[in-house]
């Protein structure tokens, strides 16, 4: 006796060399929708793939979770340069301001260069301090998920 098809299809993608025409449409694709026994498979283009009406995809509660974490974690992470890059022109401004009231009272002698050495000091830290918080965001949230999409998907069952 023949083991009846299960409705559980896995996405998977060939290279460009290997694509074969879609079996709705025939245009050229490289997505291929697979049995997780690996007995049955067919070329689907991604469009139909998108398509509620053609199939719809299984998602995985946990990976919807971890991707969700992920785009949270790279908005922090996107936050922390933002403040940096503010503070990095903030004491810009404060430097400059302070150079030209210093260049005006007295004439340009060494003590500019010890207050350059104490800004790039300054820098150099403050540029420690953000990839600290960033390896430490990375590190707490060290889970990705390459996909771009659900790569598990359902069938549609038509009765005619």
């Amino acid at each position: 006796m023949t083991s009846q098809l299960q409705n559980v299809w896995h996405l998977r993608k060939v290279a460009e060399a290997s694509a074969k025409p879609c079996d709705i449409c025939y245009k050229p694709t490289t997505s291929v929708l697979i049995t997780p026994d690996q007995k049955d498979y067919f070329y689907v283009c991604p469009g139909h793939l998108k398509d509620r009406g053609y199939c719809t995809p299984i998602v995985d509660e946990a990976e919807a979770a971890a991707k969700k974490k992920k785009e949270e974690l790279d908005r922090e992470i996107e936050l922390i340069k933002k403040e940096y890059e503010e503070k990095l022109k903030k004491r810009k401004k404060s430097k400059d301001s302070k150079q030209k009231g210093k260049g005006k009272e007295k004439g340009e002698d060494e003590k500019p260069e010890k207050s350059n050495n104490d800004d790039e000091d300054e820098d150099e830290k403050a540029e420690k301090e953000k990839n600290d918080q960033i390896k430490a965001l990375v590190d707490k949230g060290s889970t990705t998920t390459s996909e771009e999409g659900p790569r598990i998907f359902a069938l549609q069952k038509y009765s005619t």
